[in-house]
């Protein structure tokens, strides 16, 4: 019988320094993302900005202003959000020792085919919730113009921003989530209370700390946003990477910032105000069936969620170089 190595949840197991030491990668990650890059991202900024004779506080508030965002604001907070992937490898590799494409997948590296898959799943999904949307009641607090917006400069701006940005930021919320904190949480509640809590843990926590990195937000868009995690840990489980989770995040964001554009603004996307418990049922809906598909075509096209012992060594968490393992190969999905 095969050795099946372990799951992505447990990757950091397999590296060759102590489990532990997400408790240290933890709050340096959080805080590297949360608070060094956003202060270093404003230099550009601000350079860009003083060379034109813009002062400094004017450029802090345009580029640091979501209640009334602007492009630049809008670019800003994406290329903010998105050192989490560099940070997140980095972390990886020096803190752990382990090469950082392991936070890719369990293959190790973006499966591209079934990243594929996954985007045209969660189009399907995403079309089934609008639908159940529009025959609930209690729509009224998310109700938008019926009108288009006229295009303008500003509007062209913010579309080319979303399109270019969008998807980097999306990736790596993800791979700070369910990359980096779900394996640090997964491997060390794995070490200490076995593998159901190690599980449990790896999907739950990332999840709560997803929904509370959005900031102040009512009950029921803290619960929509923490369900959005939960999924996206679920599918880490079942596929053994990241693919699913950057599919739905992408498209889910692509969505919500191209009707904000079209119909409203961009401020009512970024910073949801009044919401009711009627947006939860098309969530549900949308979640259980992305989850489904997503486990059926995982299934299909046997896809890998648990790491090749033959190209995990285990005694120094480095990838063994072979370029004759198949893309999806899978000791089972």
């Amino acid at each position: 019988m095969t050795q099946r190595g372990p799951e992505y949840t447990t990757l950091l197991r397999a590296a060759p320094r102590p489990v532990w030491l997400g408790l240290l990668g933890i709050p340096l990650l959080l805080g590297g993302v949360f608070v060094v890059a956003p202060a270093l991202m404003t230099v550009p900024f601000l350079l860009w900005y003083g060379a034109s004779g813009v002062p400094a506080q004017e450029t802090l508030a345009r580029v640091t202003d979501l209640g009334d965002p602007t492009p630049v604001a809008l670019a800003y907070l994406n290329l903010t959000l998105a050192t989490a992937i560099p940070l997140s490898w980095l972390l990886v590799r020096v803190l752990h020792g382990m090469r950082p494409r392991w936070l890719s997948s369990v293959h190790p590296r973006i499966r591209w085919r079934w990243f594929a898959a996954c985007l045209g799943l969660s189009v399907a999904a995403l079309a089934v919730s609008i639908v159940v949307s529009t025959l609930l009641p209690g729509q009224e607090a998310g109700e938008v113009s019926q009108e288009l917006n006229p295009f303008t400069r500003q509007m062209r701006d913010f579309l080319l921003v979303v399109l270019f940005l969008t998807p980097l930021q999306a990736a790596a919320e993800e791979y700070l989530f369910r990359g980096y904190l779900t394996q640090a949480v997964g491997s060390m509640a794995d070490t200490a209370w076995g593998r159901t809590a190690g599980r449990v843990l790896a999907v739950a926590v990332p999840a709560l700390l997803f929904a509370l990195a959005h900031g102040s937000q009512s009950a029921p868009v803290f619960f929509d946003r923490f369900a959005f995690g939960v999924l996206s840990g679920v599918l880490v489980l079942i596929t053994g990477g990241l693919e699913a989770g950057i599919a739905m995040h992408v498209l889910n964001n692509f969505v919500a910032f191209g009707l904000a554009l079209a119909f409203s603004d961009l401020a009512s996307a970024l910073n949801p105000g009044e919401a009711t418990w009627w947006m939860i049922p098309s969530t549900v809906i949308r979640t259980l069936l992305f989850l489904a598909l997503v486990w059926w075509a995982a299934r299909r096209m046997g896809v890998a969620r648990s790491a090749d012992p033959a190209v995990l060594a285990a005694s120094t968490g480095l990838v063994y170089r072979s370029s004759s393992a198949p893309e999806d190969s899978s000791e089972g999905a």
